[in-house]
């Protein structure tokens, strides 16, 4: 049970860290099979042992294991260099914010202008409902996306990851749209160049804006991370990941069905819009849309906190919700004789009438849409847990050393006791306490180097 140990802190008498399935408190150099106390691998557990951990061992000697980092300081000289380390992370933060929610605005400044010349064909998006749409869908994401960014904080987080959902996404309809001009099934004109530019400088805003740090210094795991589900989560992602994958396989059979019929009582059905009966570089760019699709409802399933992998998902879901608003738009309005190759005059002279709607494979595909849209508001009102250990890298110094002072007197005079002793009651009691400077992650594994 304690063979697997990794050793996150270290003080001048005792360690923590992590062990098969539990965190755990050793003696220097004493047998990792012994720990002193352990607690269960939960964020309850963590700031459990935390506490106790702070608690017992001398105030100021506690380092993270893997740096070459000084001891704690205190007074003066720890708040000034703290102070320092935090004025210059907030203004190189602060840059990068707005550099990122510059090139969101450009982005929407591109894609608005390039609503207005030809797109395809010499007609421009104001000019056809069903492709006007999706872009507005964007643009609007993206607006409020950079809004989100320049504000900054807890926003910033939620800006960048509903941008960079929307924007892995739609990489692939762009290039489909590209495809089809290079192929010659339709010229491409300036509002084709304009918004895929517009994209380009959105992606990028997003980018940054992911990487971006929070404001606040020194509080590990805001800026999220992929995490492994324990428990009853375990079914909620398995089934996200299946919607997910259902939704990007329903994304390639046709959607658009016609009927054609004639004053005669002859009619003919057809179906349109496979993925795959489209020239190579289009059905490039759907295959990438199914891919990254799938992609970002995996991450966004995995993904920790749980509403963060809530607003992730929300990009993808809102670009794909406004692709099923576009074919049904489309199947409202009717369709010239000459998309199936027949004249006016032949459409004439025949009492040629054509109807339009959608197959089957499109219901199937707004099914599995539905549920993903389901699954994000539930994961985005989720109550948010107690924080928790994060990936195993070591925290910052400044988040880490706690005061004995701030431990209250029964902790801080206990002492540890043989894990063979320790009861669930007492486990429960200690789980119950989350001091607010107790890290939210562990350090790094003895002997190695800072994690990246």
């Amino acid at each position: 049970m304690f063979d697997k140990v990794t050793i996150a802190y270290r003080g001048a008498k005792y360690e923590i860290g992590r062990g098969g399935a539990f965190y755990g408190i050793w003696v220097v150099g004493a047998p990792r099979s012994e720990p002193l106390q352990w607690w269960p691998e939960t964020p309850e557990g963590w700031n459990a042992a935390w506490t106790r951990f702070a608690g017992i061992e001398v105030p100021g000697t506690i380092v993270p294991v893997g740096r070459n980092t000084p001891p704690a300081r205190s007074g003066a000289a720890q708040t000034s260099t703290q102070a320092g380390t935090q004025a210059g992370a907030r203004a190189v933060g602060k840059t990068g914010t707005l550099v990122a929610a510059g090139l969101l605005g450009l982005g929407v400044v591109l894609g608005v202008v390039g609503l207005f010349p030809a797109y395809f064909s010499g007609a421009g998006l104001t000019q056809q409902a069903s492709q006007l749409i999706p872009h507005v869908f964007y643009l609007a994401v993206w607006t409020a996306a950079a809004v989100l960014v320049l504000l900054g904080g807890a926003r910033l987080r939620v800006g960048a990851l509903l941008s960079l959902g929307l924007s892995v996404v739609t990489f692939g309809l762009f290039v489909a749209d590209a495809g089809t001009a290079i192929a010659g099934q339709a010229s491409g004109g300036a509002g084709l160049v304009l918004s895929f530019l517009g994209w380009l400088a959105c992606a990028a805003g997003s980018v940054l804006a992911f990487l971006a740090r929070p404001a606040a210094v020194g509080q590990p795991g805001r800026r999220g991370a992929l995490a492994r589900p324990r428990g009853a989560e375990v079914g909620p992602v398995v089934m996200l990941v299946l919607a997910g994958l259902g939704a990007a396989a329903a994304f390639a059979p046709a959607w658009d069905a016609f009927t054609l019929r004639t004053s005669a009582g002859q009619s003919q059905s057809l179906t349109a819009g496979n993925a795959f009966s489209n020239p190579g570089l289009v059905i490039t760019g759907d295959v990438i849309v199914m891919i990254a699709l799938a992609a970002v409802v995996a991450v966004a399933a995995f993904w920790r906190p749980v509403r963060q992998g809530a607003v992730l998902l929300g990009g993808a879901v809102i670009t794909m919700a406004a692709q099923a608003i576009s074919a049904l738009v489309q199947a409202t309005e009717t369709p010239a004789a000459s998309q199936f190759g027949i004249s006016s005059a032949d459409a004439s002279r025949l009492g040629l009438t054509i109807t339009s709607g959608v197959t089957p494979a499109f219901w199937i595909y707004c099914g599995f849409l539905l549920v993903l849209a389901v699954s994000c508001a539930w994961m985005l009102f989720t109550p948010a847990a107690a924080p928790g250990p994060g990936p195993f890298a070591a925290a910052p110094i400044d988040a880490a050393p706690i005061d004995a002072g701030s431990i209250d007197a029964g902790h801080a005079d206990a002492d540890p006791v043989d894990a063979s002793h320790v009861d669930a009651s007492h486990d429960a009691a200690d789980a119950e306490e989350t001091p607010a400077s107790a890290p939210t992650a562990a350090g790094a594994r003895e002997g190695d180097g800072p994690a990246a």
